[in-house]
């Protein structure tokens, strides 16, 4: 039985910019890849304000699209990959995807769609507690990942 993937996406947002910075999804086998996103130049607004996210950082040490499109086809193909379904996550993977001219090889879907026993309030109050109990930095990722990884194992959706 092939466990249900999870990805997590951290974005820098202002006032004239949306893009993605950097990326985690789970493997069939439960464990993580994760990496930093080097935008594209359309995405960077005109005046150069992208808030507190380190241009320089993500040029230098993010991995271009076209490789991240490429690991993505590899890792999720015909998936459904459940998000914490708080952040613009479909918006974020059409941007990467559009930006290589491909469809996305996966569907996005809220993990409310996965564990149906608990509201999304509930779902989100428990995740949060387990980044808390963890000692989990909830800006990170692959944070998020192991979250929604550790919510779907308390809700009997991942083996032993």
């Amino acid at each position: 039985m092939s466990l249900p993937r999870f990805l997590d996406i951290e974005y820098c947002q202002t006032d004239d910019a949306l893009f993605p910075t950097a990326i985690a999804w789970s493997l069939a086998d439960g464990q993580m890849k994760t990496v930093v996103i080097a935008p594209e130049d359309a995405w960077l607004p005109e005046d150069g304000d992208l808030g507190d996210v380190d241009l320089l950082y993500l040029e230098e040490q993010g991995v271009p699209l076209l490789e991240l499109a490429r690991e993505l086809h590899e890792d999720l193909p015909d998936q459904t990959v459940y998000v914490d379904g708080l952040d613009p996550d479909e918006i974020l993977i059409d941007l990467i995807f559009s930006a290589v001219r491909q469809e996305a090889p996966f569907e996005i879907a809220p993990i409310s769609e996965l564990i149906t026993g608990l509201d999304s309030e509930a779902l989100e109050d428990r995740r949060r507690q387990l980044l808390f109990d963890e000692g989990l930095e909830p800006q990170l990722p692959e944070n998020g990942v192991y979250s929604l990884l550790l919510l779907a194992h308390e809700e009997g959706y991942l083996e032993e």
